[in-house]
């Protein structure tokens, strides 16, 4: 069997100018980064009158380790859309390097649903993460440099918020001591790194609506607090500006193909774990411009990643989605049935039925928004039928349209009964999109709100440090922004052990940072980490590049 690399390194991929033919894009209007990829500029996105293209959402039961294919099956579905008349159109986010070389893997799908050039969309691309890293190091650079340089705002080091950013999966990074060496070196203070995904930048960037509202937004990024108690903005450094002219290039959508030369946006990378886990709003204003059906994926499962697309970006963004597609595989409905992991390619109907109350959470969820779901089964080739019929059968009882997605092993035409599924649920027109709490409320009202409504918990508890931070952001004015809550996504809980549909449990925030240039705050809860680390073995220990220019290793 094909590996996915194999796969990619085989197709016949299309001019990038063809794509853009595709949706009514001249050569002008495209910066061509080599043959196979190109951006997109803003002002380009902007001409355009806003289309009517519907946007169709997926997201994802409760996953196992592996994950569970979101992104193979919005590809396949992209292509399956494609197949059966409809003009689609691919919006994902971009891959992080720390988990394409720890052990997660890339965000290009899988098999025969991916984007290509694999490798590239995996590995540099366009230099858009890279972008992000520098502006974040920018900041965080003038701001060391204020403190040695005199400290004439007062700034006190131990109330700063900020932390630097690598896009790599390094644990060793988390907790640092930094400014050692002598007075030339710095002043002496406590850091710490987060992955580039979990980045303020990269948020701002995710949800910026041009260039100057870019700007504004690294503008207000907060870095720490003044001794009075005063919040220090990026604004005060005077460096956002130059933040900007280093993201000015990496703003455009990136514009290149599925393996079936269906037009895909591919454009920023948040997790949804620990940020809000959804492409650009860029990305999916173009796709809305050019496309009738535009699919985007979010991080996770439904109270993660489709819980800030609902809650946030579409609130920024003044999207409204028309349909949810929740991917469900039955190894994951058999690790929440209590199947061990070792035996999860081992036919199991009973397990497989146990574990539907996650299917149920997820859907209660998505409806929770005023959105119709219908549930995709992504089928593996350990999946026996009387488990696939007892997922129908489920769907049937909740009420719930569905669809098999073979996408990993057939493509689009793997996917086209999942898309007239799809359209089938847009032109019924049953979805009613609406948040699920008001901006007014206070703090701890959104985050109990997510938490019991989404999460199914009892109620939530705050720590000591929890408290005076939100106390903190009160004072300043960040009560009225959307909640963004990290945690664990092995579990509907904040605890990861608990799988299934876990009740009679609390969630415990552990503190609360601003994140003002993006315009939410983050509530971290469990024990969840802003920095992964590499697991035992990396992937990165199988990847290389052989002689004739094939890549070896890269899944």
């Amino acid at each position: 069997m094909l590996t996915d690399i194999q796969i990619a390194e085989a197709a016949s991929p299309r001019p990038i100018s063809e794509i853009g033919e595709l949706l009514g894009l001249t050569a002008q209007e495209l910066e061509p980064y080599g043959h196979y990829k190109a951006k997109v500029r803003p002002e380009t996105i902007f001409a355009r009158e806003p289309g009517a293209g519907q946007l169709v959402l997926v997201t994802g039961i409760t996953p196992t380790a592996a994950g569970e294919g979101k992104t193979t099956v919005a590809v396949g579905l992209a292509d399956g859309l494609q197949r059966v008349g409809a003009k689609s159109v691919l919006c994902i986010r971009e891959p992080s390097l720390g988990p394409v070389f720890g052990i997660k893997g890339g965000a290009a799908g899988g098999g025969y649903s991916q984007v290509i050039p694999m490798a590239d969309i995996n590995l540099h691309f366009t230099g858009d993460l890279h972008a992000i890293t520098s502006a974040h190091a920018l900041l965080s650079a003038a701001l060391d440099n204020h403190l040695q340089q005199g400290n004439r705002l007062n700034i006190d080091p131990r109330q700063i918020t900020w932390r630097r950013a690598v896009d790599m999966n390094d644990r060793a990074l988390r907790n640092v001591v930094i400014g050692l060496g002598g007075r030339i070196a710095g002043v002496p203070r406590e850091d710490g790194f987060l992955i580039t995904a979990a980045s303020e930048v990269m948020a701002i960037f995710c949800l910026a609506a041009g260039i100057e509202d870019l700007e504004q937004r690294l503008s207000n990024i907060i870095l720490g607090y003044t001794y009075g108690g005063d919040p220090v903005r990026a604004a005060d450094l005077n460096v956002a500006g130059a933040m900007t002219l280093l993201l000015r290039e990496a703003l455009g959508p990136n514009l290149v193909q599925t393996l079936e030369g269906t037009p895909a946006f591919v454009h920023g990378g948040p997790f949804a774990n620990i940020a809000h886990g959804c492409n650009s709003i860029m990305a999916t204003r173009a796709g809305l411009a050019f496309g009738d059906v535009v699919v985007t994926e979010a991080g996770f499962g439904s109270e993660l990643g489709a819980e800030k697309f609902f809650d946030i970006k579409c609130r920024v963004g003044g999207l409204t989605p028309r349909a949810t597609v929740l991917v469900a595989t039955i190894r994951a409905l058999k690790l929440h049935g209590g199947s061990a992991l070792d035996a999860l390619g081992t036919p199991d109907a009973n397990s497989v039925r146990a574990g539907l109350i996650n299917l149920a959470a997820h859907v209660e969820n998505i409806r929770g928004f005023g959105v119709e779901p219908i549930v995709a089964i992504n089928v593996f080739g350990t999946d026996s039928e009387d488990e696939i019929e007892a997922v129908a059968k489920a769907c049937d009882d909740l009420g719930v349209r569905y669809a098999r997605s073979e996408g990993h092993a057939r493509g689009g035409e793997g996917c086209e009964d999942l898309a007239r599924t799809v359209l089938e649920v847009l032109s019924s027109g049953k979805s009613n999109y609406q948040p699920r709490y008001e901006l007014d409320s206070t703090i701890k009202e959104k985050i109990e709100k997510i938490a019991q409504n989404v999460y199914g918990a009892d109620g939530v508890d705050y720590t000591k440090k929890a408290e005076k931070d939100i106390a903190q952001l009160e004072a300043i004015g960040l009560d009225n922004t959307p909640i963004c809550i990290a945690k664990t996504p092995n579990s509907l809980s904040d605890d990861p052990a608990k799988l299934g549909r876990p009740t009679g449990f609390r969630i415990t925030v552990q503190d609360v940072r601003p994140s003002a240039g993006a315009g939410f705050i983050v509530a971290r809860t469990g024990t969840v980490m802003t920095m992964p680390g590499l697991p035992k073995i990396p992937a990165a220990e199988g990847m290389r590049i052989e002689e004739n220019g094939s890549v070896v290793g890269l899944f």
